[in-house]
């Protein structure tokens, strides 16, 4: 793979990773430099990860990866997203009752994320198995480039959620569960 496609791909992987940085940055209020950081951690480690894992793997067990991992990725998304639209409505219709300011990004939430936004990672290490590439300069490049996207989205996804505070929180939701089916999408129909 020489390295123009494997940056295409890399920045590919890590779309659903920056996408869910822009909805963490809009929605949680703890969205700091620590945290920011935190998420681009665990979002490059698990893109970095398991393509390893895949490659490890090899295709061997190709088929279950495939059958699974569009399943995974849609009810991990569609559930924390659920979760932050229904708490935003909530807090629409009594915001004396709840404020945004108590909804702060959990390792939790952000563990299940990274590894939702990165299933598909796998099945690509067991590509680059099929193919024989580099693996080493695959995940270095795909680790480095979700972190750099993770940032650039969170910094994003704070400065919106600033400004639109419940109703960025209902778009971070639905950005989510919107990944969620386009991930489920692209391994069924396609």
């Amino acid at each position: 793979m020489d390295t123009i496609t494997l940056i295409i791909t890399s920045i590919g992987l890590s779309m659903d990773a920056c996408a869910v940085s822009i909805s963490n940055g809009m929605c949680f209020s703890n969205i700091q430099k620590k945290q920011i950081l935190a998420t681009a951690f665990a979002f490059g480690f698990f893109q970095t990860l398991m393509p390893l894992i895949g490659y490890a793997v090899g295709a061997i067990f190709s088929e279950t990866i495939n059958f699974l991992d569009h399943w995974i990725a849609l009810i991990l998304l569609s559930t924390i997203g659920g979760k932050m639209i229904i708490d935003a409505v909530k807090e629409l219709k009594n915001p004396e009752v709840c404020h945004l300011s108590c909804k702060n990004l959990t390792l939790r939430t952000l563990l299940l994320q990274a590894i939702a936004t990165s299933i598909d990672a796998l099945a690509v290490g067991v590509g680059f198995a099929v193919m024989k590439v580099d693996i080493l300069k695959a995940v270095l490049s795909i680790g480095i480039i979700t972190f750099i996207n993770s940032v650039v989205g969170s910094n994003l996804g704070r400065k919106f959620g600033q400004m639109f505070k419940q109703k960025a929180e209902i778009l971070g939701g639905a950005i989510l569960v919107i990944m969620g089916i386009k991930i489920f999408l692209e391994h069924t129909l396609l």
